[in-house]
């Protein structure tokens, strides 16, 4: 069973957003989801370095505006699929300015332009919301 990881460039400054993102990283504790924090003293090649020495056997995902998008549903049928897969997942929202040129897919959350904090906030929900659908509660409507 595959598990899914988050990683963030920094821990979120904005104590609104941060508090958001505890909420649903919670909710996500028994869904294999598992969110990483990772030093914004990174430079964004040092952080893009790291990710991809931590995904050598796994699959990466970089959140990017010009990724491809899906809405809810389709976005909830690729979790899904992640979590049947033996290999884990790995989605990366980067540092404020983007990451150095590379080959990764990429996801988009949508055309507009978001800041990191907020794009975490809005991925990790659209993730809990994934699990929600795939389990037929309510909360997606």
């Amino acid at each position: 069973m595959g598990r899914i990881f988050i990683h963030l460039h920094g821990k979120p400054k904005d104590k609104s957003l941060n508090s958001l993102i505890q909420m649903y990283s919670n909710r996500l504790e028994s869904e294999s989801v598992k969110i990483l924090e990772h030093k914004d003293s990174l430079s964004k090649n040092e952080y893009f370095e790291k990710l991809d020495k931590l995904t050598k056997n796994a699959k990466l995902f970089l959140l990017e505006e010009n990724g491809s998008n899906y809405n809810s549903i389709e976005f909830s049928n690729l979790i899904k699929s992640w979590k049947l897969e033996q290999e884990d997942t790995h989605l990366a929202i980067g540092p404020a300015e983007g990451f150095p040129k590379h080959s990764f897919s990429k996801i988009s959350l949508s055309k507009l332009t978001f800041p990191h904090e907020l794009a975490a906030v809005i991925l990790i929900e659209q993730i809990y919301r994934s699990t929600q659908i795939i389990k037929g509660t309510k909360y997606h409507k």
